[in-house]
């Protein structure tokens, strides 16, 4: 395992324990989620140069793609709840009331 290797697995692996344990703001899971997503976006960003395939240069730009509708999706959830509920706590939250 190549230094590049360990770089990217250690930053998808620390973004989603601070996914797991940091769970109190909602803004703070949304960093999460982005940093993972960026880690995954390097890594593919990295493959194809790694493997000198021509045909897999496209996945990044998919990827990027998807991470920028995720990120306006999770942010348009944010200012939603932060005007009903106040606060982007998410102890505050709950979903099983309408």
């Amino acid at each position: 395992m190549t230094a590049m290797h360990l770089s990217f697995y250690s930053a998808f692996t620390l973004s989603s324990l601070g996914l797991a344990f940091h769970r109190t703001h909602l803004i703070s899971a949304l960093l999460c989620l982005e940093s993972m997503m960026l880690s995954m976006y390097v890594a593919l960003a990295m493959w194809p140069i790694h493997t000198q395939a021509a045909s897999a240069t496209i996945l990044p730009i998919l990827m990027l793609a998807f991470s920028a509708c995720e990120a306006g999706a999770g942010l348009a959830l944010l200012v939603a709840s932060a005007r009903t509920h106040g606060s982007d706590q998410l102890l505050n939250f709950n979903l099983l009331r309408c």
